[in-house]
């Protein structure tokens, strides 16, 4: 035989190389669903060791990669084909964009000869999601394929994680070629953090009298939650989260002041007010954490730290630096004595002063003590999805999380319709956990036909759905700062939910009392495969605190709106 010929690339479809590349770099899960341009990568899928989760939406395929990315650390893939296809993938593209996910996007295009045309099912996908990736290809070579796919698994998971698509043209992925898989060269590392500056923020927090952290999402995203901890009890600093940052500190640890912002904790927010410098940790000074930009800690000098050197001094000006990995900068940096004792007395003071209450007035089910309660009894490492709206802040204020990665929120975005999805992505991720859905009646909606993809696949996830027949977060605002003149925000006409889980082939239970919460509960936990509980609370109840829009964070109103603190 030749031995030339013995050397020679075999010749394999587009889709083939494509699934190849997908195997090579450790995909295990695919979340999607079939179309016309993208037919031949699931004729390719057919045998591969990959398994396809067939969602019942292209949006929710999206959201299932996020989740699956957030709790894997490793990018979730999801695929779709081309036109209405792929822009059904935008929101989760979106959502994982803006906070930080690892995530590759496949997407059918149209043949070459045809972009371009006004095409059956074309649309420019590229362009179109370009201020919501890292980086994106379109696909003109079979030969390229290898490159591409390691090159965005490579930008997802690297740096400041976030998504990357690859838009496949149908004559490629049909089409028959040869190409070479060649390794690529890892990616520059993060600068260690300069010494200088690891010395002058140790000088800073020495000198400070009331220092405050400010730990933020990044540092569940970069795997530094111990040494983020380590510093904590090193320096004996309070500690507040954002939202994306709960479960970095125990809820009940020492000097923890709770999560700031719009709705914070009432101490985290005195405490940012009051400080008199703020080390802000892997986040990035978002508008619903801080309130009023210009009278937030408006005494406080900044060390921010961050890999991503696009956030330093976007939003406020940072008087130390440091752009590196978080947790060398951490370990690094080493004030002289731990925070001054009558600071943390304050704060301490705060928050037994701000300690959330759990006597509601109401008669019916009140859904933070409800969720309270939940945290009390739930098996350890329990990872929560959480869908956007009220139940989203009561989940954030009266859970408790070990891990960061125990509580999955769609930050950034405020995307309804992400927990269920997301549950999926989370339990297929981690099996081994137990992973409850947190949604409203509003939210569900949004993706409830995901509730076929548990049944298909037997996917175990338990639903806890808030049900006040309104779009509570909305209805809300339009109460406080709308004069009551509800508009397009009652749902009155709720379908039966229990009744929908059950037509899905989901066992689900409705409650209305609060003598029902605890069995409930107990079975929602213990049942036997997916299970919805369907919860029945006050329509007028509301999220207290609330920082309104223009005002600082201290200046929260409470249960009265006439009345702020």
């Amino acid at each position: 035989m030749n031995p030339s010929k013995q050397l020679a690339p075999e010749l394999l479809s587009g889709s083939q190389v494509l699934i190849e590349a997908l195997e090579r770099n450790g995909v295990k899960q695919i979340f999607g669903y079939p179309g016309g341009t993208i037919m031949p990568v699931y004729d390719a899928l057919v045998g591969s060791t990959m398994k396809h989760y067939l969602c019942r939406h292209e949006q929710g395929a999206a959201l299932a990669a996020d989740a699956y990315g957030r709790v894997t650390r490793k990018a979730g893939v999801c695929m779709a084909t081309s036109g209405p296809g792929a822009t059904n993938l935008v929101t989760g593209i979106a959502n994982a964009f803006m906070d930080s996910v690892p995530m590759v996007v496949i997407t059918g295009q149209v043949p070459s000869a045809l972009q371009g045309t006004d095409a059956f099912q074309e649309v420019d996908i590229f362009g179109i999601t370009l201020p919501v990736v890292k980086h994106s290809y379109i696909v003109r070579e079979i030969a390229d394929i290898p490159r591409i796919v390691d090159e965005a698994f490579q930008l997802a998971e690297n740096g400041r994680p976030g998504p990357v698509l690859i838009d496949l043209p149908k004559d490629i992925s049909a089409g028959t070629g040869a190409a070479v898989h060649m390794p690529l060269a890892p990616l520059p590392a993060a600068p260690d953090p300069d010494a200088s500056t690891l010395q002058a923020a140790s000088d800073m927090l020495s000198k400070a009298r009331r220092p405050l952290v400010i730990a933020g999402g990044g540092i569940a995203i970069s795997n530094s939650v111990e040494a983020f901890r380590r510093f904590a009890e090193r320096t004996a600093v309070p500690v507040t989260t954002t939202l994306k940052g709960l479960g970095i500190m125990p809820a009940d640890a020492e000097g923890y002041v709770g999560m700031l912002g719009m709705h914070g904790n009432g101490a985290a927010n005195h405490a940012v007010q009051n400080c008199d410098l703020l080390m802000v940790v892997g986040a990035r000074f978002d508008d619903r954490a801080t309130g009023h930009l210009a009278q937030f800690a408006p005494s406080a000098r900044v060390i921010h730290i961050d890999i991503d050197a696009a956030e330093i001094s976007k939003l406020r000006k940072a008087d130390v630096a440091i752009v590196s990995e978080l947790a060398p900068a951490l370990d690094g940096i080493r004030p002289q004595h731990k925070a001054n004792t009558g600071w943390r007395a304050q704060c301490a003071g705060w928050t037994r002063e701000f300690a959330w209450r759990y006597d509601a007035p109401a008669k019916g089910i009140y859904a933070p003590k409800l969720l309270r309660d939940l945290s009390r009894v739930q098996p350890a490492g329990m990872i929560t999805t959480c869908d956007v709206g009220q139940h989203q802040m009561w989940v954030a204020q009266h859970c408790s999380f070990d891990d960061p990665l125990q509580h999955l929120s769609s930050g950034g975005l405020g995307t309804m319709g992400y927990g269920l999805p997301a549950a999926i992505g989370a339990k297929v991720a981690k099996p081994e956990a137990t992973v409850l859905c947190v949604s409203g009646d509003g939210s569900i909606m949004m993706n409830v036909q995901e509730l076929a993809t548990l049944k298909r696949y037997d996917i175990d996830v338990k639903i806890l759905l808030f049900d006040n027949s309104a779009l509570g977060l909305v209805r809300q605002w339009q109460e406080i700062f709308f004069d009551g003149n509800y508009s397009e925000v009652h749902l009155s006409d709720n379908p039966d939910f229990a009744g929908v889980a059950r037509a899905f082939g989901i066992q689900a239970r409705s409650i209305s009392e609060p003598d029902e919460v605890s069995g409930a509960l107990d079975w929602l936990l213990k049942s036997d495969g997916a299970a919805m509980l369907h919860v029945a609370i006050d329509s007028m109840e509301n999220v207290w605190p609330l920082v309104p829009p223009g005002k600082p964070n201290h200046k929260m109103m409470r249960s009265n709106p006439d009345k702020a603190r």
